[in-house]
């Protein structure tokens, strides 16, 4: 049974930082591209970073690039996004992604609130 379960959320002033973390199980992890999107009510959820299987390969939505960082151990089985200079507008629910073998497959999202 596939298994994405995020953590990491919570509260945070204008131009702080929080770490995400998605812990997979269930298919070839190390074999799996991962994504994180967020979603805020009201919105299509939105894609924020990618990274690829082996961790080489990164990509980043034009809303966080320079100050979000997506990275991932294979050996963990986990996936990282690290959020720095957080700004009102990152508020929302926070999702990792994966697609093994053509599946589609979400967490339950964790929720992050930028506020002073």
């Amino acid at each position: 049974q596939v298994q994405l379960v995020e953590s990491g959320g919570g509260l945070v002033q204008p131009g702080g930082s929080l770490r995400l973390s998605c812990a997979a199980s269930g298919f070839t992890f190390s074999n799996t591209a991962m994504r994180w999107y967020r979603q805020t009510p009201g919105k299509e959820r939105e894609w924020v970073a990618y990274i690829s299987s082996a961790g080489v390969g990164t990509n980043y939505a034009d809303s966080v690039k320079g100050r979000f960082t997506v990275s991932r151990d294979n050996a963990k089985r986990t996936v990282y996004l690290q959020m720095n200079g957080l700004k009102p507008e990152d508020t929302a629910v926070y999702y990792c992604n994966g697609s093994p073998l053509g599946n589609n497959y979400w967490g339950q999202g964790t929720q992050v609130t930028v506020s002073s």
